[in-house]
């Protein structure tokens, strides 16, 4: 019998295979369907600092037009508390509703929310919390430096307040990836006048570390643009991924696998069974799924598994953590190969 029972930021889960934070997460149904349905995990849809702050200003903008300044900013204040208190429900009857580990998901855009909601978060029985940093870093007047630190502060920040595990979902756009998922996790020791961030005074000597996130989530999908040629319009690109998108997330994971300290979670491009054992040959901790189940079906978190599980016994191996990381950089024989292989074959002719 195979093993697929797995550990991911200290949690227990049955198996590697973690429905993504999406729609099908969304509500106490989604949630128990997916459980079901045989995933190890759940992440719920994120909680979006922007919608709150939209049906605050429609609450708002009501009383205004209306002249009652007093109503215009209870309003207010009422809607920020009733986004999280809605979102807070569902995280309390998630948990009490499934035996596997329920993750929420957070994406804000002010710096106190980020603490803020995670503390609430924690409050109301999550095991965990994926921060969803899609922080597109677009702005021409930004340095590199400086979407770097945004990033570090907010998860510093985060993790000084809450005691439960926290990964931390980014996008590929960095200029030394290795560098900076090192520092994500909290292992790089930094120089004199490091502090904790903004959340107040914080350890101030030489040499300190600093609690990082407990994984990585690689990587964000963000938004898709298109352009219609016709209408001569954008429009939105295909919401899900395809399989050919697995092959980013696929070298990172390979990459940084043994060598940061924090797990895994590989998610896009995620569809087929072999896609699966490629993540946890790579290292992998755990596979986040999404697309494909839009595309195929919850019944696909079954075929997945009994499709892992074929290949194992194929294989001769009985337990996750016989194979996982095999072949990741860090347990090969010929590391460079992860960096260079396939360019020098293709444009040098060699076999």
């Amino acid at each position: 019998m195979m093993d697929l029972t797995t550990r991911y930021m200290g949690l227990s889960l049955p198996n590697p295979l973690i429905v993504a934070s999406s729609g099908l997460t969304g509500s106490v149904e989604g949630v128990k369907r997916c459980a079901d349905a045989g995933a190890g995990a759940v992440v719920l849809k994120s909680l979006f600092e922007e919608q709150i702050l939209a049906q605050t200003q429609a609450l708002g903008e009501y009383a205004d037009y209306a002249g009652h300044g007093e109503a215009a900013e209870y309003l207010h204040g009422y809607g920020r508390e009733l986004g999280p208190r809605t979102y807070l429900k569902l995280v309390e009857e998630a948990k009490g509703a499934v035996a596997v580990p329920v993750i929420a998901s957070l994406n804000c855009k002010s710096a106190s929310s980020w603490v803020d909601y995670a503390r609430k978060l924690e409050a109301a029985g999550a095991d965990a919390i994926e921060l969803n940093l899609a922080l597109m870093p677009v702005a021409e007047a930004q340095p590199a430096a400086a979407v770097e630190e945004l990033y570090l502060r907010i998860v510093r920040e985060v993790k000084a307040r809450v005691n439960i595990p926290v990964a931390v979902k980014v996008g590929p756009y960095f200029s030394a990836f290795a560098h900076f998922a090192r520092k994500l996790c909290g292992d790089v020791m930094e120089g004199p006048g490091f502090s904790v961030g903004w959340c107040g005074p914080g350890p101030t000597e030489k040499n300190t570390r600093w609690r990082g996130a407990d994984a990585l989530v690689l990587f964000n999908r963000f938004y898709q643009l298109d352009i219609d040629i016709e209408q001569l319009k954008l429009v939105a690109g295909n919401p899900y991924s395809s399989p050919a998108e697995i092959h980013t997330p696929l070298r990172w994971v390979s990459l940084l696998a043994g060598r940061i300290d924090g797990d895994l979670a590989a998610t896009t491009g995620v569809h087929e069974g072999r896609d699966v054992i490629k993540q946890l040959l790579a290292g992998a901790q755990v596979v986040q799924l999404c697309s494909t189940l839009y595309l195929h079906g919850l019944g696909r978190i079954a075929q997945l598994r009994e499709e892992l599980c074929a290949w194992m016994q194929a294989q001769g191996f009985t337990s996750l953590d016989a194979f996982r990381g095999r072949l990741s950089q860090a347990q090969s024989p010929s590391p460079e190969d992860h960096e260079r292989l396939q360019y020098v074959k293709l444009f040098s002719g060699l076999d």
